[in-house]
């Protein structure tokens, strides 16, 4: 054969969007709670992590809903990481709703209102029904099609479990539901009798025999025992707000999708909520109290820091985790100065985690799961010289560079990034430091330049 064109076969698996926290998969910590040094993509920030791992396990026994964590720490040390790392160790079963602080300020609706949506999307709502249901295992199945094509189909269906054996009719809709899910002898199934929900469980234990014909992605299960049909408890998860939305919309549940929320009225959710308390003291429903992540929280003003004080207070509230690297600043809306921004009253209910910068190793070491994150091969020496970049700049910049000098060693079909190549892409692309030290050298030569007008002593005291 001649030279023959090499196809690259992809894994649509890997086909995905590499985000900026994408790999962390938990806060690293023992059965103790004790911090490990690299673990599930966290690095360093032991003290912070252990106390974040203290607050998810507060979470996970519903004893700290309606309490406020601030994560408070210089830029890249790893405040969003941390509340990232919480959403993972907690789990899907859990709410976490996470939004930027000056979101509030895009959305088409008042401040509190979206406030008050994102606290809602962060309480969860297990409702329980039962609900009756035929299991059991098909021993045959007959499906009878009319002779023109056209018409009812008629079917009949054989279910046994260890201790009985009974013939059902099928309707249509029952046979369209077992041809969809491709039903045949041999497997255990459930029916919904309300709904007529057919569900494939598996393939009963005495058709072993058969695994080669199946595959490996074949379950098997036990025949199911004692009577066929049966009563069985069934919880669905859904949130206040997906409650709101369904009960204060002419579309209903389809409005979730729309994206068509808007405003909901007060007198909707005091509603709901009465009908939520009374559903838990009948014990047909439990509070589900999750997590609200609001990052950047010095952008919030003092009206958003009201509100929060008073939702907090409310009896179905989540737990709130802010993030902010600010100093001592002004309250946004007023002329007061406080830490972090952020009012003292809502201070004083806050328990406060500290992140502190990362060293030059954890640098290194971070550096080192991004590029196994982004399947970038790097030389150890392009490695050194990166950290040392993340050192001098910050963490961001240096991370930027690990795309950008991967695609500069493929586009010369090299095996791995080299020191070359991470200095070729950091001259190409600046960090703030040199682009700062630019502007003033050539801002005569910018427009608007007000380098040279009067500024007030306290403005320029940034540092």
């Amino acid at each position: 054969m001649g030279d023959t064109e090499k196809l690259e076969v992809r894994d649509p698996a890997r086909v995905e969007r590499i985000g900026a926290h994408s790999h962390i998969r938990g806060l690293g910590l023992d059965d103790v709670l004790e911090a490990r040094a690299v673990s599930q993509g966290m690095v360093g920030q032991k003290e912070a992590r252990r106390a974040a791992g203290i607050v998810v396990q507060m979470v996970r026994e519903g004893k700290i809903a309606g309490r406020c964590i601030l994560l408070a720490g210089e830029p890249s040390s790893g405040k969003t990481a941390i509340a990232v790392a919480m959403a993972q160790a907690l789990g899907t079963e859990t709410p976490f709703t996470s939004m930027s602080g000056s979101e509030i300020y895009s959305l088409e609706m008042g401040k509190t209102e979206a406030l008050s949506q994102a606290l809602r999307k962060s309480i969860g709502v297990r409702i329980k029904e039962e609900t009756e249901i035929i299991e059991g295992e098909v021993v045959e199945i007959q499906i009878d099609r009319p002779a023109s094509g056209t018409g009812q189909k008629i079917g009949k269906v054989t279910l046994k479990t260890t201790e009985m054996e009974t013939n059902y009719d099928l309707g249509n809709k029952i046979i369209e539901c077992f041809m969809k899910e491709k039903i045949q002898a041999g497997d255990i199934i459930t029916i919904d009798k309300a709904s007529g929900k057919v569900s494939k469980l598996g393939r009963s234990f005495t058709r072993s025999r058969d695994y080669d014909a199946t595959g490996a992605q074949t379950r098997f299960v036990q025949c199911p025992e004692g009577e066929l049909q049966k009563r069985k408890e069934v919880v669905h998860t859904v949130t206040l707000h997906e409650i709101d939305v369904i009960n204060s919309r002419t579309h209903g549940f389809l409005a979730l999708f729309s994206g068509d929320t808007g405003e909901i009225k007060q007198e909707v959710r005091d509603q709901i909520n009465s009908k939520v308390s009374e559903w838990r003291e009948e014990g047909k429903a439990e509070i589900n109290p999750g997590v609200l992540f609001l990052d950047e929280a010095h952008m919030l003003d003092i009206e958003c820091f009201s509100y929060l004080n008073r939702a907090l207070e409310q009896d179905m509230a989540p737990l709130v985790i802010m993030a902010t690297n600010r100093g001592i600043t002004r309250i946004r809306g007023t002329n007061y100065q406080s830490p972090h921004g952020i009012p003292i009253d809502l201070l004083d209910r806050m328990i406060i985690i500290r992140t502190v910068p990362y060293t030059e190793d954890e640098m290194k070491e971070i550096l080192k799961i991004r590029c196994e994150e982004e399947d970038c091969q790097m030389n150890p020496d392009a490695l050194t010289i990166l950290s040392k970049i993340a050192t001098q700049t910050s963490l961001r910049y240096a991370i930027q560079l690990i795309t950008t000098s991967n695609l500069v060693s493929r586009r010369r079909k090299a095996p791995e990034v080299t020191t070359a190549d991470v200095k070729k892409v950091y001259e190409l692309f600046l960090d703030e430091q040199r682009s700062s030290r630019i502007l003033k050298e050539f801002q005569d030569e910018y427009l608007f330049n007000e380098i040279n007008e009067a500024i007030p002593q306290s403005a320029m005291e940034t540092n």
